[in-house]
């Protein structure tokens, strides 16, 4: 498989989401990835771009949410970018811990870390990149 990079942006509404699954779908299909990882892509990146579109950019349609891809023979990349004001990555509540069981929010980046390689937080938490490994 040779290297690729794509990248877009999308305005902060939920209804884009669907661009986002679409490319989701194209590269996997690209890569060739196998349909079990399959899904745990999907969420992951959707559960990123969802963040970026509430929580970083607060769903306002001005303000965009920057997708970069790239892969290689061993990984596949996606970089999210919102244009918020950030957020404390390092002191999120446990969403397995039992008193925040019934709580709605703070499942979100559980599920990119447990579901991705690797998670990163860059600029403050504006930039979450996460890694998949392809073999």
């Amino acid at each position: 498989m040779i290297a690729m990079k794509h990248s877009f942006s999308i305005e902060s509404k939920s209804e884009n989401l669907p661009l986002v699954e679409k490319c989701i779908d194209d590269v996997c299909n690209e890569c060739q990835l196998n349909e079990d990882y399959y899904g745990n892509v999907l969420i992951a990146v959707t559960e990123a771009v969802n963040n970026a579109i509430h929580h970083g950019n607060k769903s306002n349609p001005g303000k965009n949410v920057h997708i970069e891809v790239s892969s290689n023979e061993e990984q596949l990349v996606f970089s999210i970018k919102d244009e918020g004001e950030g957020f404390n990555y390092d002191d999120l509540p446990d969403p397995t811990d039992p008193a925040n069981i019934e709580k709605p929010h703070g499942r979100g980046v559980f599920l990119m870390r447990n579901l991705s390689e690797n998670l990163e937080f860059e600029d403050d938490g504006r930039i979450a990149i996460l890694y998949f490994n392809i073999k």
